[in-house]
């Protein structure tokens, strides 16, 4: 499976597509379509459950875009958040210098930026990947800003309000989800890399006693967390950074890598970030950013523990994952075998024929359902064509009326992985629905 095959579905069913398509695009820019808004919502949503539904030692932050530029002093961004770059004077292209192997000549593709007889390489610069902007109507060096390269940092400036409001003391976290920019030099593989995205990011606060085994834990909390979900253990691994690979801040970080079709690739890191980010902050700003034991008249300045996800590489991911293309009746079926509470339509309600009273009754069922979980009414086309686009979105559970339901109201359920079918009440079926989207789920892909 290629991920030109993950890109034309995203298209022909509206998920994701290029971003100012009518004017010839824009790099690496895309925009989510109904589907795709839904998929990654149901994502975000899970790992809000993660965080902060099923535990009690996590609070929610979201904090600004725009930050006081001191902020990315302190943090190292200013001076410090760099690739390497190097341009080609025949093409007129930019690479990152660390990438080249990586990459193909626009001209040659058969060979990599440099290889081919025409190239010309410059050497290479220092390139900061923070988007500049001003602040302000006038235009000078007092009004500089950037849109925030992570969200990590306005967790840190935070730290000490949410102390005061939250009546926590390490161990505790504080989450948010929220758009980041990185002016990237050669964004690609669709969402995988693009200059706007989305993350997903919690900092643990601990004792600094007790850094090394929380990093531990979180390292096997986030892996379970993908699993669970549905992604396969086999396309899943764990690896850890080398010393040489290592954040300037960080005393350990491992990244959980999915098997995408561009091969392993970072879907997540976890970093022990120990306290360099709250005392270099409160080096800067000249506030204390501390905890003070009450019980034991201890105070420290806490280490941090971060698991930082990509909603739009999770999304990505999980696309992937449920990507698969069978035979059935002789014909070739495209599916997405997504994990029921990912979906973006839970359940889709079709009459078998637009006449003799069906469209009633199934737009009455679908008014049962749609309060309960997500659901969509679908009446065009053959039911075999719109079995099939259900099945391309997702969609596990597929509603048919027919002319027994009629008479006894009763309907179809179809189930999207095994295609079983059987008739359920039309009292009942709201409540079957729910259940079964709530059930566990392992991925067909599993065997």
């Amino acid at each position: 499976m290629t991920m030109d095959k993950i890109v034309a579905l995203c298209k022909r069913r509206g998920f994701i597509f290029p971003s100012s398509e009518i004017y010839g695009g824009i790099g690496s820019t895309y925009d989510y379509g109904h589907y795709g808004v839904l998929l990654k919502t149901n994502v975000k949503n899970e790992w809000w459950r993660a965080m902060l539904s099923e535990r009690e030692d996590v609070v929610a932050l979201d904090s600004a875009i725009l930050q006081h530029p001191r902020v990315w002093e302190a943090s190292g961004h200013v001076g410090g958040f760099s690739d390497p770059m190097v341009d080609c004077k025949t093409c007129g292209q930019r690479f990152r210098a660390d990438h080249l192997d990586q990459l193909t000549c626009p001209q040659k593709p058969s060979k990599h930026p440099g290889e081919a007889e025409q190239c010309e390489l410059t050497e290479a610069r220092e390139f900061n990947l923070m988007f500049e902007t001003n602040v302000g109507p006038v235009k000078d060096t007092a009004s500089v800003a950037y849109l925030r390269p992570e969200t990590a940092q306005g967790i840190f400036i935070n730290f000490k309000n949410v102390l005061q409001f939250s009546r926590k003391k390490p161990p505790f976290g504080i989450a948010q989800v929220g758009k980041s920019f990185r002016n990237e030099i050669t964004p690609g593989n669709f969402v995988f890399r693009t200059r706007e995205f989305e993350q997903m990011e919690m900092e643990f606060f601990v004792p600094p006693a007790e850094g090394a085994q929380w990093y531990e834990y979180w390292k096997a909390e986030r892996g379970r967390w993908y699993e669970e979900l549905g992604l396969r253990p086999d396309h899943l691994q764990l690896r850890e950074h080398d010393p040489d690979e290592l954040s300037h801040y960080s005393s350990g970080t491992a990244d959980v890598e999915y098997l995408f079709p561009i091969g392993w690739s970072e879907l997540e890191g976890i970093a022990n970030r120990t306290d360099f980010d709250l005392k270099a902050h409160a080096e800067h700003s000249g506030e204390k950013l501390e905890y003070f034991d009450q019980p034991t008249g201890e105070r420290y300045v806490p280490h941090v523990i971060e698991p930082a996800a990509g909603a739009d590489r999770a999304t990505l991911a999980f696309l992937v994952d449920a990507y698969d293309e069978e035979e059935v009746e002789g014909e070739q079926r495209t599916v997405l075998k997504l994990h029921p509470r990912l979906a973006p339509v839970k359940v889709a309600v079709l009459p078998l024929v637009r006449k003799d009273g069906q469209p009633e009754l199934a737009r009455e069922v679908f008014e049962a359902v749609k309060g309960r979980v997500q659901a969509e009414y679908d009446e065009g086309g053959s039911i075999g064509k719109r079995y099939r686009r259900q099945d391309e979105i997702g969609t596990p559970f597929c509603v048919t009326i027919d002319h027994q339901s009629l008479e006894d109201r009763t309907v179809t359920l179809r189930d999207r992985d095994s295609l079983a079918q059987e008739r359920v009440a039309i009292g009942a079926l709201a409540d079957e629905v729910a259940k079964r989207v709530a059930a566990p789920w392992r991925s067909p892909k599993l065997g």
